[in-house]
């Protein structure tokens, strides 16, 4: 069942949001090369409790840390750790926050120091595509027509979408229904209606969209070790049009 949102649990989840972005954003500014993962991570905890607010990855399913960060041919769920950044990689980073009972996700592909411009075509398309997918979050339209902008934007540019991951529906959970995939599924999906949210997430990958799960049974992986890019925004569906909820 899809739980629409009052307008107060929206205010809730927009507040959650701007705190998701602002972490993203102190973040951004602290990668260099040189720096841990696990640096990352434990920046994050510290900003997300000074904003009175929880990690919400932390502990969930039995997660070990705050932040997800997945490098170069990592897809999602990379555990921070002892790895150092280096000069060229990408690094995709996705926070959740819990704040008064709400949740808000968001992830953004970064450049360490000067990357290649495969790398960089691959961090614009994917962030491209989380755009032209959200434009298509308005009262009326069907789930798929947003996968299906993902999809085709994605593709034009001779990338793939990652299948086995989706977006979600999000509000007092982290993770609601509907499923929010980034490929065109069989069928329309559901009718998209006022007072939905959704976390848009496409993960798009310079080669196959197969993937795989390393050992540590959270990191995944391209299925032909080739770059991966993450973005997310929750995204609030109202009367006149989709609300990001995670910027400032």
């Amino acid at each position: 069942m899809i739980i629409i949102k009052s307008a107060q649990e929206i205010e809730l989840m927009r507040q959650a949001g701007r705190i998701a972005a602002q972490v993203l954003l102190d973040l951004s500014r602290a990668i260099r090369p040189g720096i841990t993962t696990a640096y990352l991570d434990n920046l994050a905890r510290r900003l997300i409790k000074s904003h009175q607010a929880k990690a919400a990855f932390l502990g969930y399913h039995g997660f070990p840390a705050s932040i997800c960060t997945s490098l170069n041919n990592e897809v999602v769920h990379g555990i921070p750790g002892l790895r150092r950044l280096a000069e060229g990689d990408i690094i995709s980073i996705d926070v959740g926050v819990s704040y008064k009972g709400y949740f808000s996700d968001a992830a953004c592909t970064f450049p360490v120091g000067k990357i290649s411009p495969l790398a960089q075509k691959l961090i614009d398309v994917t962030r491209g595509s989380l755009l032209r997918g959200i434009k298509k979050a308005v009262p009326g339209n069907h789930l798929y027509d947003i996968s299906s902008a993902i999809q085709t934007y994605v593709e034009k540019h001779g990338f793939s979408v990652v299948r086995n991951y989706v977006g979600h529906g999000i509000g007092s959970a982290m993770h609601e229904e509907p499923q929010v995939p980034n490929f065109v599924p069989p069928g329309k999906g559901p009718l998209l209606g006022e007072g939905m949210v959704l976390a848009i997430e496409p993960m798009v990958n310079t080669g196959t969209w197969k993937v795989r799960t390393l050992e540590d049974q959270w990191t995944v992986v391209t299925g032909d070790n080739g770059l991966s890019a993450h973005f997310e925004h929750t995204v609030a569906i109202l009367k006149d049009g989709p609300e990001i909820l995670t910027t400032l």
